[in-house]
Protein backbone atom coordinates (compact mmCIF):
# COMPACT_ATOMS: atom_id res chain seq x y z
CA UNK A 1 0.00 0.00 0.00
CA UNK A 2 1.23 3.68 -0.67
CA UNK A 3 2.61 5.44 2.22
CA UNK A 4 -0.10 8.13 1.40
CA UNK A 5 -2.93 5.58 1.85
CA UNK A 6 -1.06 3.96 4.75
CA UNK A 7 -1.18 7.30 6.90
CA UNK A 8 -4.70 8.31 5.93
CA UNK A 9 -5.91 5.07 6.94
CA UNK A 10 -8.46 4.31 9.87
CA UNK A 11 -6.72 1.76 10.63
CA UNK A 12 -4.16 3.10 12.25
CA UNK A 13 -6.39 5.18 14.40
CA UNK A 14 -7.94 1.47 15.57
CA UNK A 15 -4.60 0.38 16.06
CA UNK A 16 -3.79 1.50 19.79
CA UNK A 17 -7.28 0.24 20.68
CA UNK A 18 -6.48 -3.45 19.57
CA UNK A 19 -3.12 -3.19 21.70
CA UNK A 20 -4.73 -2.15 24.78
CA UNK A 21 -6.80 -5.15 24.08
CA UNK A 22 -4.06 -7.63 23.69
CA UNK A 23 -1.99 -6.24 26.45
CA UNK A 24 -4.35 -6.92 28.98
CA UNK A 25 -5.11 -10.28 27.53
CA UNK A 26 -1.32 -11.25 27.65
CA UNK A 27 -1.60 -9.93 31.49
CA UNK A 28 -4.22 -12.56 31.91
CA UNK A 29 -2.09 -15.04 30.54
CA UNK A 30 -4.49 -15.92 26.85
CA UNK A 31 -1.85 -16.81 24.21
CA UNK A 32 -4.29 -17.06 21.20
CA UNK A 33 -6.98 -14.74 19.89
CA UNK A 34 -9.79 -14.83 16.92
CA UNK A 35 -10.45 -12.09 14.75
CA UNK A 36 -13.51 -12.91 15.43
CA UNK A 37 -13.22 -11.44 19.13
CA UNK A 38 -11.22 -8.66 18.44
CA UNK A 39 -14.39 -7.53 15.99
CA UNK A 40 -16.89 -8.10 18.47
CA UNK A 41 -14.70 -6.09 20.74
CA UNK A 42 -13.74 -3.16 18.45
CA UNK A 43 -17.43 -3.05 17.07
CA UNK A 44 -16.59 -3.64 13.56
CA UNK A 45 -17.00 -6.02 10.33
CA UNK A 46 -14.78 -9.19 10.94
CA UNK A 47 -13.13 -8.09 7.66
CA UNK A 48 -12.02 -4.66 8.97
CA UNK A 49 -10.21 -6.61 11.57
CA UNK A 50 -8.88 -8.99 8.78
CA UNK A 51 -7.91 -6.06 6.98
CA UNK A 52 -6.54 -3.73 9.75
CA UNK A 53 -3.78 -6.85 10.66
CA UNK A 54 -2.95 -7.75 7.66
CA UNK A 55 -1.28 -4.21 7.51
CA UNK A 56 0.86 -5.11 9.86
CA UNK A 57 2.34 -8.30 8.23
CA UNK A 58 1.35 -10.68 10.86
CA UNK A 59 -0.27 -13.92 9.67
CA UNK A 60 -2.73 -16.14 11.41
CA UNK A 61 -3.50 -19.64 11.89
CA UNK A 62 -6.71 -21.64 10.52
CA UNK A 63 -9.00 -22.15 13.66
CA UNK A 64 -6.41 -20.85 16.43
CA UNK A 65 -6.09 -17.10 15.13
CA UNK A 66 -3.32 -14.74 16.39
CA UNK A 67 -0.42 -15.35 18.97
CA UNK A 68 -0.79 -12.56 21.17
CA UNK A 69 2.91 -12.13 21.86
CA UNK A 70 3.67 -11.69 17.76
CA UNK A 71 0.47 -9.29 16.89
CA UNK A 72 1.54 -7.30 20.25
CA UNK A 73 4.99 -6.77 18.51
CA UNK A 74 3.99 -6.61 15.27
CA UNK A 75 1.32 -3.62 15.79
CA UNK A 76 4.12 -2.02 17.66
CA UNK A 77 6.18 -1.94 14.56
CA UNK A 78 3.70 -0.97 12.07
CA UNK A 79 3.33 1.82 14.48
CA UNK A 80 6.81 2.87 14.71
CA UNK A 81 6.51 1.99 18.79
CA UNK A 82 9.37 -0.83 19.10
CA UNK A 83 11.72 2.16 20.13
CA UNK A 84 10.51 5.04 22.74
CA UNK A 85 9.76 8.12 21.50
CA UNK A 86 11.51 11.09 23.72
CA UNK A 87 8.76 13.85 24.34
CA UNK A 88 8.79 17.21 25.98
CA UNK A 89 4.75 18.95 26.82
CA UNK A 90 4.19 22.40 26.79
CA UNK A 91 1.26 23.27 29.05
CA UNK A 92 1.12 21.89 32.64
CA UNK A 93 -2.37 22.78 32.89
CA UNK A 94 -5.16 19.97 33.28
CA UNK A 95 -5.29 18.61 30.06
CA UNK A 96 -1.19 18.49 30.08
CA UNK A 97 -1.93 16.61 33.65
CA UNK A 98 -4.28 14.57 32.34
CA UNK A 99 -1.95 13.16 29.18
CA UNK A 100 1.09 12.62 31.99
CA UNK A 101 -1.16 10.72 34.50
CA UNK A 102 -2.30 8.53 31.60
CA UNK A 103 -0.83 5.55 32.91
CA UNK A 104 -1.11 3.19 29.38
CA UNK A 105 1.02 6.37 27.65
CA UNK A 106 4.27 4.26 28.40
CA UNK A 107 3.02 1.38 26.30
CA UNK A 108 2.65 3.38 23.67
CA UNK A 109 6.09 4.19 23.03
CA UNK A 110 5.88 7.59 24.72
CA UNK A 111 8.29 8.66 27.13
CA UNK A 112 7.57 12.30 28.49
CA UNK A 113 11.01 13.93 30.24
CA UNK A 114 10.08 17.76 30.52
CA UNK A 115 7.45 19.17 31.30
CA UNK A 116 6.96 23.44 30.75
CA UNK A 117 4.36 26.25 31.27
CA UNK A 118 4.49 29.58 31.81
CA UNK A 119 1.94 29.97 35.18
CA UNK A 120 4.30 31.26 37.87
CA UNK A 121 2.36 29.48 40.56
CA UNK A 122 3.17 26.01 38.92
CA UNK A 123 6.97 26.68 37.35
CA UNK A 124 8.92 24.52 39.84
CA UNK A 125 5.99 22.44 41.03
CA UNK A 126 6.48 18.70 40.62
CA UNK A 127 3.43 17.48 38.34
CA UNK A 128 2.64 13.49 38.43
CA UNK A 129 6.56 13.08 38.94
CA UNK A 130 8.28 15.66 36.71
CA UNK A 131 9.66 19.39 37.73
CA UNK A 132 7.99 22.48 35.60
CA UNK A 133 9.92 24.72 33.95
CA UNK A 134 9.41 27.97 32.97
CA UNK A 135 8.80 28.15 29.63
CA UNK A 136 11.19 31.17 29.10
CA UNK A 137 13.89 28.34 29.25
CA UNK A 138 12.68 26.44 26.74
CA UNK A 139 15.90 26.35 24.40
CA UNK A 140 18.50 26.80 27.16
CA UNK A 141 16.37 23.01 28.68
CA UNK A 142 16.00 21.24 25.75
CA UNK A 143 19.66 22.35 23.76
CA UNK A 144 21.85 19.69 23.46
CA UNK A 145 18.91 17.22 24.62
CA UNK A 146 16.20 17.73 22.14
CA UNK A 147 13.24 15.07 21.98
CA UNK A 148 11.59 13.52 19.43
CA UNK A 149 8.08 15.48 20.07
CA UNK A 150 6.73 18.39 22.14
CA UNK A 151 2.91 17.94 22.88
CA UNK A 152 1.22 21.21 22.59
CA UNK A 153 -1.35 21.62 25.25
CA UNK A 154 -1.26 25.64 25.30
CA UNK A 155 -3.85 28.27 24.67
CA UNK A 156 -4.79 29.06 21.07
CA UNK A 157 -3.09 32.15 21.01
CA UNK A 158 0.45 30.69 22.43
CA UNK A 159 0.59 27.76 20.20
CA UNK A 160 1.60 29.30 17.21
CA UNK A 161 4.80 30.90 18.75
CA UNK A 162 5.88 27.83 20.82
CA UNK A 163 5.71 25.82 17.84
CA UNK A 164 8.08 28.08 15.96
CA UNK A 165 10.34 28.10 18.67
CA UNK A 166 10.60 24.59 18.95
CA UNK A 167 10.80 24.26 15.37
CA UNK A 168 14.07 26.54 15.50
CA UNK A 169 15.18 24.19 17.87
CA UNK A 170 15.13 20.81 15.61
CA UNK A 171 11.79 19.46 16.57
CA UNK A 172 10.26 18.15 13.70
CA UNK A 173 6.68 15.65 15.38
CA UNK A 174 4.28 17.92 16.80
CA UNK A 175 0.83 16.50 18.57
CA UNK A 176 -1.28 19.41 19.09
CA UNK A 177 -4.22 20.11 21.42
CA UNK A 178 -4.61 23.60 20.78
CA UNK A 179 -7.82 24.43 18.88
CA UNK A 180 -6.09 26.53 15.88
CA UNK A 181 -4.59 26.03 12.46
CA UNK A 182 -0.84 26.14 12.89
CA UNK A 183 1.16 27.15 10.12
CA UNK A 184 4.47 24.53 9.65
CA UNK A 185 7.72 24.75 8.18
CA UNK A 186 8.52 22.68 5.41
CA UNK A 187 9.49 19.22 7.16
CA UNK A 188 7.37 19.84 10.04
CA UNK A 189 5.11 17.44 11.09
CA UNK A 190 1.70 18.73 13.54
CA UNK A 191 -1.12 16.31 14.04
CA UNK A 192 -3.76 18.30 16.02
CA UNK A 193 -6.15 16.75 18.28
CA UNK A 194 -9.68 18.52 18.00
CA UNK A 195 -11.50 17.01 21.28
CA UNK A 196 -14.73 18.07 19.89
CA UNK A 197 -14.76 15.23 17.01
CA UNK A 198 -15.54 12.36 19.04
CA UNK A 199 -18.22 14.95 20.43
CA UNK A 200 -19.47 15.69 17.12
CA UNK A 201 -19.67 11.47 16.35
CA UNK A 202 -21.72 11.53 19.17
CA UNK A 203 -23.89 14.18 18.04
CA UNK A 204 -24.86 12.57 14.90
CA UNK A 205 -25.06 9.28 16.47
CA UNK A 206 -27.72 10.70 18.72
CA UNK A 207 -29.42 12.42 15.88
CA UNK A 208 -29.97 9.47 13.57
CA UNK A 209 -31.17 7.38 16.64
CA UNK A 210 -33.72 9.88 17.15
CA UNK A 211 -34.78 9.72 13.72
CA UNK A 212 -34.96 6.08 13.82
CA UNK A 213 -37.18 6.32 16.84
CA UNK A 214 -39.23 8.57 15.63
CA UNK A 215 -39.87 6.32 12.69
CA UNK A 216 -40.63 3.12 14.38
CA UNK A 217 -42.96 5.31 16.30
CA UNK A 218 -44.83 5.99 13.23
Amino acid sequence: MPQSKILNTPAIRRMPTYLHKLLKMQAEGRVNVSSTELAEYMDVELIVVRKDIALTGVSGQRRIGYNIDELIRYIKLFLGWEVSATATLIGAGSLGAALLGYDDIVYYGFDIRTVFDADPGKIGTVLRGKMVYDVAELERRLQGNLPEIAVLCVPKEAAQGILDRLAALGIRYFWSFANTALKVPEGVVVEREVLAGGLARLGVRRKLDRQARRKAAK
